[in-house]
């Protein structure tokens, strides 16, 4: 699937202001992909994100973390559509604006589709994996300051873990430098005039990526990291979602 783009230049930005860059009215986008993916455990009969977390789907954790950020001005949730009620039983606590796409086959697919729902008039696209509960709005709130400066910015932390290149055969070839070596997290925040000229360079050469910001990258615009958490976890395994419970109990004072 190599669609084509049809979302229309972002309009002109105010003038910065460099003592807060995200000055009111601030009005970036999130796409909140919930596209089917592997479970947790493998007797699970639904996709991850929506496996209960302390008895609420995991991707409303997000859902809602996003919609009380006042420079949120509207949510895309890519999803399949049976999973749409999740989100909008959910939409009648918020004061958000919340919009649906389709799922793609791959990951780049999802967000495109996401991304030619987005208000032509949205100055920055938040992009979050909703199998992420436990972001904070204080690290969305940096990470979107940074993609104002800079064009494009992802939530990383960095790595903790020695890491070894090893060759098809198994051996080690080299050890690489640490201190050099992020993790990334989301959200990845990119303006939209960067992320529609990076597909349609990505659609054009019929390339694949892994994240939202390889996008950018391949058009030889820097991307900035901004150090996040090491509790913005992705729920993948029995243990992950066991991690997030402790988390979230601490977060509001249970005693474990």
């Amino acid at each position: 699937m190599s669609p084509s783009l049809t979302t229309s230049p972002t309009s002109s930005l105010p003038a910065r202001n460099p003592k807060h860059p995200l000055h009111s009215p601030r009005f970036p986008c999130r796409l909140d992909r919930g596209s089917p993916s592997p479970t947790v455990c493998p007797q699970a009969s639904m996709p991850k994100q929506y496996l209960p977390l302390l008895g609420q789907p995991i991707a409303l954790y997000s859902f809602y973390t996003f919609s009380q950020i006042s420079e949120v001005k509207e949510i895309v949730v890519v999803c399949d559509p049976s999973y749409k009620d999740v989100f909008e039983g959910a939409s009648e606590e918020i004061q958000v604006g919340i919009k649906f796409a389709l799922p793609g086959k791959e990951r780049q697919d999802s967000v495109f589709n996401g991304f030619q729902e987005i208000e032509g008039s949205s100055e920055l696209v938040c992009i979050h994996d909703s199998a992420r509960p436990l972001v904070t709005s204080g690290d969305i709130k940096k990470v979107l300051k940074d993609a104002w400066l800079n064009g494009a910015a992802v939530l990383g932390v960095p790595v903790k873990a020695t890491i070894k290149e090893a060759n098809s055969d198994s051996f080690v070839v080299k050890t690489l430098d640490r201190k050099t070596l992020w993790e990334m997290h989301t959200p990845q925040v990119i303006k939209p005039h960067l992320l529609r000229d990076g597909f349609e360079l990505v659609n054009r050469n019929g390339l694949e990526v892994t994240d939202d910001v390889s996008i950018v990258e391949h058009l030889k615009h820097p991307v900035y990291i901004t150090e996040g958490s090491y509790t913005n976890i992705k729920v993948t395994t029995p243990d992950d979602l066991l991690l997030a419970e402790r988390i979230l109990n601490m977060r509001v004072g249970v005693p474990l």
